[in-house]
């Protein structure tokens, strides 16, 4: 047993050549821009539960169906449990092997003469029982160990890779529901212009009847119907591929017992969301863990690789028994063992191991690369939507004014028409004016609440389902109402 016990006080005391690990310092601003919106409110936007930023009872109950049946999540879950996988077999290299080993021999051989000396054929027997590990590496220089380390590290990047998958999937279910609340509502200021100006192409009609107007008219106002036809239809089709779209996402079939969605002016989102310092974004954000994880394993890689430049020790050893007959296979004479080190020094491999070194040390530096190209993703979308939540506010009350001021042209234009004091085609210009006001508004406001999705998801929320106490209690910036 003691020669059993050998290759583990060896692994024990193995050194390691994998080099340390100093991470860059983030390649970006320790604030975010001056132009950014200045924050209304402590705690930290990742500590908000996404049923707490999407206040839409429609929109919570998508969002949860999503979770539970989307396959880009599944797949997600799916890749950790292999990585772990291979992990856990990665790692029990580090461990000898032991099995047990028995057999029974039963042979009879047949009667031989030699030199005038014959002898009788027999029947003989050989049963043995032992303990045994075969081929195990004593990890004098580290290669087995930083080898786990790796897929350790690797492991910590799937299941980062999965929480950056849930918090996509949160925000990509929340723009396809919004996207379909567009176009439904883009669809119905289409039919209601449409009907708006059905009855003025039949006032058109009648005034050409009573010789009040001229076919100008007439053919202007069945122009502008035609326009609005077409318009409809592309609503219309917008509308059911938003719907196949957040269909795709939640991952079955939209329920029809779902509560009443919520008008996009009515959305009770927070207009503006605590996003801390960029340092917070290393913490927060699982792509940014993802990458610093995967820079782990590179480094790691390059401890593996060196060690294979020195000597490979590997035991293979057995304790047991034998003997011709079952009834004394267990007495003190009939013990057996076998001890058989090997070591293995590479000599010449034509280049090979400092191929592989030089690959470990392309790969580590290529890992650096992406953490800091991760970093520089995450401030700028951050910085993104702060910007957005310092004007949008402002570009929507200003596009509300324009809106008013082109109903209130549209209005006395109609007036004046009937009255003959103006043409027809001042009217028609007042009337398109209005209705792109309008759906200037709709996408105003679609893309507002847009930035507000993408500047929670940058800031790493969405995978928590409520918020905790504290921080939803500090939590509390005015909201879109």
């Amino acid at each position: 047993m003691r020669i059993l016990m050998l290759p583990l006080v060896l692994a024990l005391s193995a050194c390691s050549l994998t080099p340390p690990l100093v991470k860059p310092q983030a390649p970006v601003p320790t604030v975010f821009p001056d132009a950014a919106a200045p924050e209304v409110a402590t705690g930290h936007a990742a500590d908000l539960g996404w049923r707490a930023m999407f206040g839409d009872p429609r929109l919570q109950h998508l969002i949860a169906l999503a979770l539970e049946h989307n396959r880009d999540l599944r797949l997600a879950a799916l890749n950790v449990e292999a990585v772990q996988a291979l992990f856990r077999i990665q790692r029990a290299a580090r461990l000898p092997g032991v099995g047990v080993e028995a057999s029974a021999t039963r042979e009879r051989t047949v009667a031989t003469t030699v030199g005038g000396t014959s002898s009788p054929s027999a029947v003989q027997e050989q049963l043995s029982v032992g303990l045994g590990l075969s081929a195990f590496e004593i990890d004098l220089f580290g290669r087995v160990r930083a080898l786990s380390d790796a897929a350790f590290a690797r492991y910590l990047a799937s299941e980062q890779g999965h929480r950056a998958t849930q918090i996509a999937l949160v925000g990509a279910v929340a723009d396809a529901y919004f996207a379909e609340r567009l176009a439904q509502e883009q669809r119905q200021l289409a039919e209601h212009t449409l009907a708006d100006w059905r009855q003025s192409m039949a006032l058109a009609h009648l005034l050409r009847q009573a010789d009040q107007s001229s076919g100008l008219d007439v053919a202007q106002a069945e122009g502008q119907v035609a326009t609005a036809e077409a318009d409809l239809e592309a609503r219309q089709r917008a509308q059911a591929r938003a719907r196949n779209a957040l269909a795709l996402l939640v991952g079955t079939e939209l329920p029809t017992e779902l509560p009443a969605p919520l008008a996009l002016d009515a959305q009770p989102l927070l207009t503006r969301l605590p996003a801390g310092l960029p340092s917070d974004l290393l913490a927060r954000r699982p792509d940014i863990l993802q990458a610093e994880q995967a820079l782990v394993a590179a480094n790691a890689d390059i401890g593996a690789a060196r060690a294979a430049f020195f000597p490979r020790l590997s035991l293979t050893a057995s304790l047991g028994y034998a003997s011709p007959s079952l009834g004394g296979l267990f007495d003190a004479d009939q013990r057996t063992w076998r001890f058989a080190p090997q070591i293995t020094q590479p000599l010449f491999q034509g280049g090979h191991l400092r191929a592989e070194l030089r690959l470990a040390e392309v790969r580590k530096s290529a890992a650096i690369a992406e953490y800091e190209r991760a970093i520089q993703t995450a401030f700028r979308e951050v910085a993104d939507g702060l910007a957005g939540s310092a004007t949008f506010g402002r570009q929507r009350d200003a596009q509300y004014r324009a809106v008013a001021s082109a109903e209130r042209r549209a209005e006395l234009s109609s007036l004046r028409y009937r009255a003959g004091l103006e043409g027809r085609l001042e009217l028609l210009d007042a009337q398109r004016q209005l209705y792109a006001a309008r759906q200037t508004l709709l996408d105003l406001r679609r893309d507002e609440i847009s930035n507000m999705v993408a500047l929670y998801k940058a800031l790493g929320g969405g995978l928590a389902d409520a918020s905790p106490v504290a921080a939803g209690a500090a939590l509390t910036a005015p909201r879109i109402e």
